[in-house]
């Protein structure tokens, strides 16, 4: 078999390498898009998260609670200090 090389040929495999590649940028464009959104919304999750642990800890800042049924070697004890 013998395979001859033609100008039209040559022009098409050009055109089908050019749309490969317009294809594969866009599909990447996408994926960065996508990536970029997931992020914001894992950032935005953990701002809520962060400013709900901050609420919470001014609603219970000088309250003390007692805990019942902890093991006593998580507790942390705390001694009485007069500050000056």
């Amino acid at each position: 078999m013998v395979a001859e090389a033609s100008v039209t040929g040559l022009l098409k495999t050009i055109f089908i390498i050019i749309g490969v590649m317009v294809v594969l940028k866009y599909i990447g464009q996408l994926m960065v898009a996508k990536r970029n959104i997931s992020e914001q919304n894992r950032m935005r999750a953990g701002e809520k998260l962060a400013e709900k642990q901050r609420a919470q800890f001014e609603r219970n800042k000088g309250k003390i609670s007692i805990l019942r049924n902890v093991n006593p070697r998580n507790v942390k004890d705390v001694d009485y200090e007069e500050i000056n």
